[in-house]
């Protein structure tokens, strides 16, 4: 009989991607005004192997002063998880919730850290609810389904 104890174990996390742009220097560097910061996140899965996933986590931070880009980061942190042995219907919050949870403070470190490698004061990224944000899709991809499939009424 196979052993069915389930299992929720990290392999890896790692920095997949990361890009830093300066598009407007050096003039951009003398310019005075109150700078404007725009963060947008992005969670991603896959399947890799039977029972092992690849989740990330991708922050997109865009920095202007006077409307001209100051600085863009993008970091895209991963990690490799095996899970197996879980219900389906707690595999997709495992997936959504606790494992963007456990890479999210990774990205957030190297994200801050490339800021003030470039010169520039950190960007903190600040805390995420990766229950509310799953949740949020959940409901979002319901109702998209629920007009998808309604029937219409003559």
């Amino acid at each position: 009989m196979a052993d069915e104890t389930p299992v929720f174990q990290i392999q890896r996390i790692y920095l997949k991607d990361l890009s830093l742009e300066q598009p407007n220097s050096p003039d951009i560097l003398r310019e005075q005004g109150q700078p404007q910061v725009e963060i947008n996140l992005g969670l991603g899965a896959a399947p890799i192997a039977d029972g092992v996933y690849e989740v990330t986590v991708t922050a997109t931070v865009t920095t202007k002063v006077n409307d001209k880009v100051l600085f863009l980061v993008e970091a895209k942190q991963g990690g490799i998880f095996e899970i197996r042995n879980i219900p389906e219907d707690q595999l997709q919050p495992i997936i959504g919730i606790a494992c963007p949870g456990i890479i999210y403070p990774y990205l957030r470190a190297i994200v801050s850290d490339v800021c003030t490698r470039a010169g520039f004061p950190p960007v903190l990224l600040s805390e995420v609810n990766f229950q509310a944000m799953f949740e949020a899709q959940q409901a979002q991809a319901a109702q998209a389904n629920g007009a998808a499939i309604s029937p219409t009424v003559n």
